[in-house]
C-alpha cells in the first residue's frame, strides 16, 4: 500500500508483502501389513525443489523391513511352491492313500509336470531365485527373506535324497520305515506350503522351523 504526504511532498511507501498460503501435500502412501498389532512409522524425506521448479518431490519410506505391498506378498507366497514341487516325490505313498490330499494336489499336476519336465529346472529355478531375488537390493527385505527361507528348505532336502538313495529296501520293515520316513518329508514340505504362503497373502511374515534362522543369516 502506498501512502502519499503532499504536505511535506515526501513520498512514503510501504511495501506490500504479499503470502502465500503453503500447498498441502497428499502423498500416496502404499499399505503396508505387519505382524505386529502395532502402526508402522512413516519417515519422509522433502527435498526442496530447484529454482524454476515446483512443487516438492516426496519420497515415503517405512521404517518396517518385513513390511510388505501386495506385489512382495504374491512373489513370497510364490517362491514357497519351489521347494514343495522340488520334493513332491516324497509324496507318492500319501498321495495314493489319502484322498484329500490327492484332491488337494491335483490342481498342481500341471505345474509340477512342468517343473519335473526338465532335469535342470531345479537347478536352474534356484540359481534364479538366489541371485535374482535374494542378493537383489531392489526387493525389499520381506521377499528376500521368505525367497531365501524356501531356497533354504529346498537345500535340506539333499539329506533325504542321499539317505533314499543309500538305504532302499524293497519289502519288510525297512520298507514301511522308509514309506514313514517319505510321508513325514512330504507332510512337512505341504505344511509349509500351506503356512508360508497363507501368511504371505495375509501379509504376515511367516517363520519356518529349522530354516529361519539360516535365512536371516543370508539376508541383510
Amino acid at each position: 500500500m502506498a501512502v502519499t504526504n503532499f504536505s511535506s511532498a515526501t513520498v512514503t511507501v510501504t511495501p506490500l508483502l504479499i503470502f502465500h498460503k503453503p500447498r498441502k501435500i497428499s502423498p500416496q502412501l502404499s499399505s503396508i501389513f505387519h505382524q505386529s498389532s502395532n502402526l508402522t512409522e512413516k519417515r519422509y524425506n522433502l527435498s526442496l525443489p530447484k529454482r524454476g521448479t515446483r512443487g516438492l518431490k516426496i519420497v515415503a519410506q517405512s521404517k518396517d523391513s518385513n513390511s510388505a505391498d501386495a506385489p512382495d506378498r504374491l512373489i513370497s507366497a510364490i517362491c514357497y511352491f519351489y521347494p514343495f514341487f522340488d520334493g513332491i516325490q516324497y509324496g507318492k505313498y500319501v498321495i495314493s492313500q489319502v484322498a484329500p490330499i490327492k484332491a488337494l494336489i491335483q490342481p498342481l499336476v500341471p505345474a509340477i509336470k512342468v517343473f519335473k519336465g526338465f532335469p535342470l529346472n531345479g537347478f536352474l529355478v534356484f540359481i534364479t531365485l538366489y541371485f535374482v531375488v535374494v542378493r537383489n537390493n531392489n526387493f525389499s527385505r520381506y521377499v528376500r527373506f521368505n525367497t531365501m527361507q524356501a531356497i533354504v528348505l529346498d537345500v535340506l532336502l539333499i539329506f533325504p535324497d542321499l539317505l533314499e538313495r543309500s538305504f532302499n529296501p524293497r519289502d519288510g520293515v525297512g520298507l514301511d520305515l522308509l514309506m514313514s520316513f517319505d510321508s513325514t518329508v512330504f507332510l512337512f514340505l505341504l505344511v509349509c506350503l500351506i503356512y508360508g504362503s497363507s501368511s504371505c497373502l495375509f501379509g504376515q511374515l511367516p517363520r519356518l522351523p529349522i530354516v529361519a534362522e539360516a535365512a536371516d543369516r543370508q539376508v541383510l
